[in-house]
């Protein structure tokens, strides 16, 4: 079976600093892509950032380029996003997604899902 398991979501003041974990299982993990999307309340759900199945390549979205790093640790099967800086339009939940091989911004890319963790950045 599948699972994709986020946490570390927490509520954090402006300025402040999280780190998401997304841990994995039912995949092979080296095989996979990583991607962390987050959808705030009344908006569509968008891209923050994605890591290659190599590692070597990260992505990430303007609004986070310099504040957010997303890595991975094919030794617990688990992807993270350090996010530092935050800001309270980063309030949102938080979803991990995986893909065999394909790294891409696109949510459509994606076959394997989180349930989410939640975010909240006060001012």
């Amino acid at each position: 079976q599948v699972r994709l398991v986020e946490s570390g979501g927490g509520l954090v003041q402006a300025g402040g600093s999280l780190r998401l974990s997304c841990a994995t299982s039912g995949l092979t993990f080296r095989e996979l892509s990583m991607g962390w999307f987050r959808q705030a309340p009344g908006k569509e759900r968008e891209f923050v950032a994605s890591i290659q199945w190599t590692g070597t390549s990260t992505y990430a979205e303007d609004s986070v380029k310099g504040r957010f790093t997303i890595s991975r640790d094919n030794t617990k099967n688990t992807v993270y996003l350090q996010m530092n800086n935050l800001k309270p339009e980063d309030t949102a939940a938080y979803y991990c997604a995986a893909n065999q091989y394909v790294a891409s911004n696109k949510a459509r890319d994606y076959a394997y899902w989180g349930q989410g963790t939640q975010v909240f950045v006060s001012s």
